[in-house]
């Protein structure tokens, strides 16, 4: 996913956007209102979730090292930029994408799900549960996962976890430096900015028996496609996942005809089309429909 080649300025410019409006936003905490420190805070997380996206995919310097150097701050706390990376490479591997046994990133079940899945599950498939409860949900999924895998092989999740855990320490500490609480910084950065993420994601995948009509588009998001870094162009990414954000457009421009007929018509106008039509009602069903029986 990553190959030697000229570094790519405007990614670097988020880079420095992210990393520079998260020093600033919690050295001058106690200057904002609560709703003004959760706007920004979640808007930061989220934009750093997707600059670690880039990274993920080769950007901004394709040198492993550096762009992962790039992507690890820990901004989010509870993710491991390791775990992140390998997960999110799967996902693009397989070829049975939204699949819960082949892709590492569905929310789908099996029929053979446990009850208490299927019941969070049902939750999040309307979008009011999905930013209310979501981020809550994320976080408790991702770690019992993680519970398991550090008993199963310890030396794997010890190789991914250390560092991280080096890494969130330091995050903590300028936090107490600047004197912003753990528990505020949850409030106002963590799960906000989570449940922007989960927007995201939300309507990017929708299960099918066909592979091909699995990956949306939405279209027109305004300023959320910066936030996004045009992964909201979501099938135009899938087509061509090396291609750095800020190409994607013009990818998807040329190539929407082909897109929209393989995908099958999946495309939404833009993030207040998918309000208007999943605030209170359900994406889709949680059973994925290669596992209903």
């Amino acid at each position: 996913m990553s190959g030697a080649r000229r570094i790519e300025w405007p990614t670097l410019a988020v880079a420095v956007a992210v990393h520079g409006g998260w020093l600033a936003a919690t050295w001058w905490h106690a200057l904002l209102p609560g709703w003004a420190l959760a706007l920004a805070g979640g808007w930061l997380v989220a934009w750093h979730g997707s600059l670690q996206h880039e990274t993920i995919h080769g950007h901004p310097t394709g040198i492993g090292r550096i762009d992962r150097l790039i992507g690890s701050v820990p901004l989010s706390l509870w993710l491991p930029y390791a775990v992140y990376r390998r997960t999110h490479i799967a996902h693009h591997a397989t070829e049975a994408i939204t699949d819960p046994y082949d892709d590492p990133e569905s929310r789908y079940l099996s029929r053979r799900a446990g009850r208490i899945a299927q019941v969070g599950a049902r939750v999040e498939a309307t979008l009011i549960g999905r930013l209310m409860v979501g981020p809550l949900f994320a976080v408790l999924r991702f770690w019992a996962d993680e519970a398991v895998r550090a008993v199963r092989m310890p030396a794997a999740w010890a190789r991914d976890w250390v560092p991280h855990l080096v890494a969130v320490a330091l995050v903590l500490a300028w936090l107490d430096h600047v004197g912003l609480g753990i528990g505020r910084y949850a409030l106002c950065f963590v799960y906000p900015g989570t449940a922007l993420t989960l927007l995201r994601s939300f309507a990017e995948h929708r299960a099918d028996h066909e592979p091909g009509r699995r990956v949306a588009l939405v279209e027109r998001a305004g300023p959320l496609a910066l936030l996004y870094l045009n992964n909201n162009l979501h099938a135009a990414h899938h087509r061509a996942p090396g291609l750095a954000w800020y190409r994607l457009p013009a990818f998807h421009r040329r190539h929407r005809a082909t897109l929209v007929a393989d995908n099958g018509g999946l495309v939404y106008e833009g993030y207040g089309a998918v309000v208007r039509r999943f605030l209170w009602r359900a994406h889709d069903r949680a059973i994925h429909p290669d596992h209903v029986r």
